[in-house]
């Protein structure tokens, strides 16, 4: 599942997952925490279903309203749980330009991890050899000996919350990956997030390096229309 953070490179990573594995649609999350919007299918590929009527929990388009991003957490949380799913991956990102000195070195992904799922993932997360996201200190530059590193994940939005409030405090099998990078493009960061997640997960029995993801047709309103020539 992605979540809405920078560039919405999680969004647009599993908008990759799901058309390249043909997924089909099995229901939708019905909440008064996100805004009430409705669209056609954003994974059409021929005029039949291109008309069916799709809403933002299940093509993750929307943002969750501010002041209930708590509730919405406690509510996914309770449908995670109530589901039975043996893992949850959450796909997300964070601001670049507020990596701490140490984020600066290696890779731009990182990961975090439940317990429950390192019990059974340990292994296969060492041997991909990522990076688990840094804590970094509460007030950057100030020197207190006494002040324990905190996780931050700036840009993520609900990511934190939904990690370090939700799902250690229930103790599910839950992790995040996440890339650190700025708004703009956002298809090359999707595309590496995606490839990262298939290297542990072998969603395709394909090399990263050799895989062609299946473009959703959505995305070529991702920067809108041309300009009309009648403009000129």
């Amino acid at each position: 599942m992605p979540a809405v953070a920078v560039g919405n490179v999680g969004q647009l990573a599993i908008d990759l997952v799901v058309s390249t594995l043909n997924m089909s649609r099995v229901g939708y999350l019905h909440t008064d925490c996100l805004i009430p919007m409705a669209g056609n299918n954003p994974y059409s590929s021929c005029k039949e279903d291109a008309e069916e009527l799709h809403c933002p929990a299940e093509v993750f388009t929307a943002a969750e309203l501010k002041k209930k991003s708590k509730k919405f957490c406690q509510m996914l949380v309770s449908w995670i749980k109530s589901s039975g799913f043996s893992r949850t991956v959450v796909l997300s990102s964070s601001h670049a330009y507020q990596r701490d000195d140490q984020q600066l070195h290696g890779t731009p992904l990182r990961y975090l991890a439940t317990p429950s799922l390192l019990k059974v993932s340990a292994d296969a997360l060492k041997e991909l050899g990522w990076r688990e996201m840094e804590r970094v200190p509460a007030f950057p530059g100030v020197k207190d000996a006494d002040a324990e590193p905190r996780l931050c994940i700036p840009g993520g939005g609900i990511t934190k919350g939904l990690y370090s409030d939700s799902c250690l405090a229930e103790d599910l099998p839950l992790a995040v990956l996440l890339l650190f990078c700025s708004e703009g493009d956002n298809i090359p960061d999707a595309l590496a997030l995606v490839n990262h997640l298939n290297d542990w997960l072998h969603l395709l029995d394909t090399p990263s390096s050799e895989i062609k993801w299946k473009i959703p047709t959505s995305w070529s309103l991702l920067f809108g229309t041309g300009i009309p020539p009648a403009l000129f």
